[in-house]
């Protein structure tokens, strides 16, 4: 009996194992950009075709400013998991589903981490400081946010899952169904993740550090990935960072559309951002190690 943290993490892995090649991974990722590409273009046609007032400023509809901007960013996310699915059907041959692990489980645990999570966050909110170190500023009416709060978390979650099927989920499992060592199929995709995240002409000099955070985050979603043996609990992770990032305190640059509140400061912004970038960090810690609780209770 295999007695490795990390056994669960076969029950997503073997599937994957009966075709391991490479070269499946490359054009399953090449299928998975042309599926959410095609369907984002088709989508947003359809959608300033019966509004075209939301181009009226094309800018801030990119940049998700807006409440119906972002919902619409968000949502789109929804064809990467489409793309994924596709991809593993066709390309590896392996039930589509079968990225998330056993379904069941996958939403207990997800559950399970949740609400550990929950408990963390309000314990943090009870602490001091009770401020971020400089005055928030308001950006949606409060009565406003609440009305949104059940579209802005659907949203949410079809984003953040979607990033966990194709990073924890598809790239994860098809190179630890080619590669035994943890360090190729934890690193790898967590660098691609951090790439991803790497947005000099947004962020500046702190761009550097911000994708190494998503870096560090990528490596503990793995961790949780292989130890429990479904996507749940790093989906999880995901949303609650997001969450708070997205829907309560979100930086004016882009992303703030359904935010409660946004930070006076840009991302760009070294001195200010580098030290709750410290905070943040230290956050994602204590929240990775309270999920990894969750899932052996």
């Amino acid at each position: 009996m295999d007695r490795s943290p990390y056994a669960p993490h076969e029950r997503l892995v073997a599937p994957a194992r009966r075709h391991p090649e490479v070269w499946r991974l490359i054009v399953g990722l090449l299928l998975v950009a042309a599926v959410a590409i095609a369907f984002s273009r088709g989508a947003q046609a359809v959608l300033f075709g019966l509004a075209p007032g939301l181009m009226q400023s094309p800018q801030a509809f990119q940049d998700g400013n807006t409440p119906v901007s972002l919902l619409v960013l968000l949502g789109s996310f929804g064809f990467v998991s489409l793309g994924v699915m596709i991809a593993a059907r066709i390309v590896q041959r392996r039930p589509p589903l079968g990225v998330i692990g056993p379904f069941p489980l996958a939403l207990r645990q997800f559950w399970q981490v949740s609400r550990w999570l929950l408990l963390l966050a309000l314990t943090v909110a009870l602490l001091p400081p009770y401020d971020m170190g400089a005055e928030l500023r308001t950006n949606l009416p409060p009565q406003v946010w609440v009305q949104l709060l059940p579209l802005s978390l659907a949203a949410v979650l079809i984003q953040t899952s979607a990033e966990e099927i194709l990073f924890r989920g598809y790239v994860q499992q098809s190179l630890a169904a080619r590669f035994k060592s943890p360090l190729v199929w934890m690193a790898l995709p967590s660098a691609l993740f951090a790439l991803g995240h790497y947005l000099p002409a947004e962020a500046g000099e702190n761009a550097v550090l911000i994708a190494l955070w998503s870096g560090a985050f990528g490596l503990f979603a793995a961790d949780l990935t292989a130890r429990s043996g479904t996507l749940g609990p790093a989906i999880a992770l995901h949303l609650f960072n997001n969450v708070t990032a997205l829907l309560f305190v979100a930086l004016p640059d882009s992303l703030s559309g359904l935010a409660l509140y946004t930070l006076p400061y840009s991302m760009s912004d070294t001195g200010a951002l580098r030290s709750w970038l410290a905070v943040d960090f230290a956050l994602l810690i204590v929240g990775w190690l309270a999920a990894r609780v969750a899932i052996r209770r």
